[in-house]
């Protein structure tokens, strides 16, 4: 009993129950991996220079590019350049075991994390390197003699190696992305992180460099050490790229923040030569929300309310958060008759939100939308804002739950039909017309 009161308060137990499963299975599978392959596989001096090499040269990449930090979920790396290589040149024992040292270096010299998510991110890897380690040691000596050599030999090693990295990379996706997606920043999405453009374009040139790697090694390990400026570049590139995505982003929602959107935003306002809208929303009553359930159950609200707003938004469309419960929207090439039936869309999916809480019933939010279409006449972002706000003030005062529009232009008649109800109403400025649509009975001012 002593011992096990310490072992419930590891932090891998207050994981879903799915998740610490996969972790405590995945690191096992590890260790038995490698005790297994201690006990098969033979230690030639040979293949312990060569390791050592990679050692060396893994500890060097970590070192020379700490100052760029390490972000947390899932971060991008070149470190396959090193891994791919140790698989196939040398038995599976030595792809298991190369990355270890190199983990060990990065919690101590970049950054301090908990210890299973250190062991998960370094034994899925190495599992995956191992099952290509196999695979290249099983089919090499039939297709290209078991060596790199040079001609038709050459070109079927280098297609086996390339093949043994898109195994691995199999591999690691299936292991490691349910897990980032578990635990990762609200609304990060595993296509994009799996099949976006920057991600198969890292993946691709990762894959092209290391094969390159392993093929110069296998003629002479000084290869690796020629390699190793190249690294040390890339991964500093990674980094850069990757804090400065991270600058751009609001950690509670995942949208662009405040500042990162008014950037974009003016500038697609200054170069739009077709209609816009900008529109503003509010959560209503959060206040209430945060005061009755608590601040998480605050930041829940605001996770789900901004993956709704990510799923029925357009591809073109920007959203970012605004303010404590506000987001801003920014629709391009949109009519005033578009701009209400997008918001609209909007407005009807969050109010169909149940966001879960523990023990307790689901949390309903409703939000308020206010909408500016500009004229060619003014098209500052700033007047935009100020309109959208004004006409979020108006849906704030007409009952909550509604999309009021501050147009320059009356919605054409042959859209009536789009919404279910539409109409011109609060007293509109006299260059404009205020536009609201109702989801319940007009609540006097």
């Amino acid at each position: 009993m002593a011992l096990r009161s310490p072992l419930r308060g590891w932090p891998v137990w207050q994981l879903p129950r799915w998740l610490a499963a996969c972790v405590t299975a995945v690191i096992a599978a590890y260790a038995a991996a490698v005790a297994g392959a201690l006990a098969s596989d033979q230690v030639r001096t040979g293949d312990l220079r060569l390791c050592a090499v990679f050692v060396v040269c893994g500890a060097a990449s970590v070192e020379l590019t700490r100052r760029a930090g390490e972000r947390e979920g899932l971060t991008r790396d070149v470190y396959a350049i090193w891994d791919l290589p140790a698989a196939v040149l040398l038995p599976p024992l030595y792809a298991l075991l190369i990355p270890l040292p190199r983990a060990v270096l990065t919690e101590w010299r970049i950054r301090r994390t908990l210890l299973h998510r250190r062991a998960y991110s370094t034994a899925a890897p190495c599992l995956a390197y191992a099952a290509a380690s196999m695979v290249f040691r099983s089919a090499a000596p039939a297709l290209c003699g078991g060596g790199a050599g040079s001609g038709s030999h050459a070109l079927a090693w280098i297609t086996l190696a390339a093949g043994c990295g898109l195994v691995s990379m199999a591999i690691q996706a299936c292991l490691i992305l349910p897990p980032v997606k578990a635990t990762a920043a609200p609304g990060t999405r595993l296509r994009s992180l799996a099949l976006g453009q920057e991600a198969v374009c890292n993946q691709v040139t990762e894959l092209c460099l290391a094969v390159l790697t392993a093929f110069a090694a296998a003629h002479s390990a000084l290869a690796l050490v020629v390699a190793l400026p190249l690294v040390i570049v890339l991964q500093r590139s990674l980094r850069h790229a990757s804090l400065a995505a991270a600058a751009r982003t609001d950690a509670k929602t995942g949208l662009l923040n405040a500042g990162a959107w008014q950037r974009e935003a003016a500038v697609e306002v200054t170069r739009a030569q077709a209609p816009l809208a900008v529109a503003i929303a509010d959560i209503d009553h959060f206040k209430a929300v945060n005061d009755t359930h608590g601040h998480l159950a605050g930041d829940a609200v605001l996770a789900a309310v901004s993956a709704a707003m990510r799923d029925l938004l357009r591809d073109c469309d920007l959203c970012g958060r605004f303010g404590g419960e506000e987001f801003a929207l920014l629709l391009p090439r949109t009519t005033a008759a578009q701009a209400l039936e997008i918001t609209e869309r909007i407005r009807q999916g969050i109010s169909q939100l149940a966001i879960p809480r523990d023990g307790t019933a689901a949390i309903r939010v409703t939000i308020s939308i206010g909408v500016a279409v500009p004229s060619q006449a003014r098209r500052t972002l700033d007047d935009l804002l100020a309109a959208a706000d004004h006409a979020l003030y108006q849906a704030k005062r007409s009952g909550r739950d509604r999309v009021v529009m501050y147009a320059d232009t009356r919605v054409p008649e042959s859209h009536a039909g789009l919404l279910p109800q539409l109409s011109t109403a609060l007293g509109a400025p006299s260059a404009s017309g205020l536009v609201r649509h109702r989801a319940s009975p007009p609540v006097p001012d």
